[in-house]
């Protein structure tokens, strides 16, 4: 996970892929969420998960940072990251793991050691 900008705003992407970003206004959070849950939460919590038509059609929701917990905000967050990192990023946190390749064997130029 890197934090990086995304339009002007601090965000948050995995292996370069936007997850997470502040919105222009400071108070609102745009999370990747897919539509299944966006539906579900968007009529479940009205006061807190809203959309504007410019992401009608996207999979992203809008998160009221006002009202949003710590411990479900980190919930979130990490349900967005998993949604978006690679597959390869294995683990229960929502940290990357780090992906672990076989090792390379030093070659010398001839007559060194």
């Amino acid at each position: 996970m890197t934090v990086s900008t995304s339009y002007g705003t601090a965000a948050l992407k995995v292996n370069g892929k936007l997850f997470a970003r502040l919105k222009e206004d400071g108070e609102t959070l745009v999370l990747k969420m897919d539509f299944v849950n966006r539906d579900l939460l968007l009529s479940a919590e009205p006061d807190l998960f809203f959309l504007t038509n410019h992401y009608l059609n996207y999979p992203w929701i809008l998160v009221r940072l006002t009202k949003v917990r710590m411990k479900r905000l980190e919930e979130l967050l990490e349900d967005a990251w998993r949604l978006t990192a690679p597959r390869r990023y294995s683990g229960s946190t929502s940290e990357p793991q780090p992906v672990k390749r076989p090792s390379k064997k030093k070659i010398h130029p001839r007559g060194k050691s």
